[in-house]
């Protein structure tokens, strides 16, 4: 296969354009020697002849013109190559793989989406669901490039594999049926929910945040139920089999008979990260989506 060099094809575009070698080198402030050099070694590496006498001056023979007329389809993708390139430099064109946990794809993922395609149509995001835990395997994977993941599974500050940084507090409300004696209470405290049943899953992150809340407001919680969805956790709720924790973020709606009350007092929270290789937190596309991210935060509760 011949060998094309660019820049040696950028001269001999421009000896086309010029007409001569001299008008050449001064266009690209080369030598007259140099021009005619480097025509020769390009007229060897092609093997075929690029110029020819014509009186006391030289012109492009056929096979030139041959391999200029496909030299300008590689221009032309050069030129959008440069395009996108500046475009990315920018932050405006790329794409960026995003995992994230369930109820983080609504409430933040979807509404950064939108205001990308806003703010920078050239940015192609990817989203592929996944559990908090598992977030970290899919960036050490090179399986998604940007994670949505709760503080609680974050890797400790020394894994030199990931940079981490917060994202948002996430109030816990929580679920009581409508009929609660404390449904109605003006002031709610967790402790106050101590000798209740409590609905949540058997392992999995929201277990533990469930555990943790309970046992920083003083009291163990007492698994009536093992589930994982909100719709069979607030079935059992409003069917006054117990109650249980929901983050602010799920906006979940339960039935008519179910009763969201908002902790007004030690209201545990859940940590939302966002996490990203170590090193590509400065990628422009990544930083795009990373602000995004912030700018569709819900407003502190």
């Amino acid at each position: 296969m011949a060998e094309w060099d660019i820049r040696k094809l950028q001269i001999l575009r421009t000896l086309r354009e010029e007409g001569t070698v001299t008008a050449t080198a001064e266009a690209l402030r080369m030598t007259p020697s140099a021009v005619s050099q480097q025509l020769s070694n390009l007229a060897r590496q092609l093997g075929v002849p690029l110029l020819e006498a014509h009186g006391r001056r030289v012109r492009l023979t056929s096979a030139a013109r041959l391999v200029l007329r496909h030299a300008e389809a590689v221009f032309e993708q050069l030129e959008r190559a440069d395009a996108e390139l500046a475009a990315y430099v920018r932050g405006e064109a790329g794409q960026v793989r995003v995992g994230a946990f369930s109820t983080a794809v609504p409430a933040l993922v979807v509404p950064a989406v939108r205001a990308l395609r806003e703010s920078a149509p050239g940015v192609s995001v990817r989203v592929r669901e996944a559990e908090a835990a598992e977030a970290y395997d899919l960036l050490a994977a090179g399986e998604v490039d940007l994670a949505l993941s709760l503080a609680a599974h974050a890797p400790t500050a020394r894994d030199p594999r990931f940079h981490v940084a917060p994202l948002l507090a996430d109030p816990l409300d929580v679920a009581l049926p409508r009929d609660h004696p404390l449904a109605g209470a003006p002031v709610l405290r967790l402790a106050d929910l101590a000798g209740e049943p409590w609905i949540f899953g058997g392992s999995g992150p929201w277990a533990d945040i469930t555990r943790t809340a309970c046992e920083t407001a003083g009291f163990s919680p007492v698994q009536g139920h093992a589930a994982s969805g909100w719709t069979a956790i607030l079935a059992m709720v409003e069917a006054g089999m117990g109650v249980a924790l929901v983050p602010r973020m799920a906006a979940v709606r339960g039935p008519s008979a179910v009763a969201m009350r908002e902790l007004t007092e030690d209201r545990p929270v859940r940590h939302v990260v966002t996490a990203v290789r170590r090193g590509a937190q400065g990628a422009p596309p990544v930083r795009r989506v990373l602000d995004a991210l912030r700018k569709a935060r819900p407003a502190p509760g």
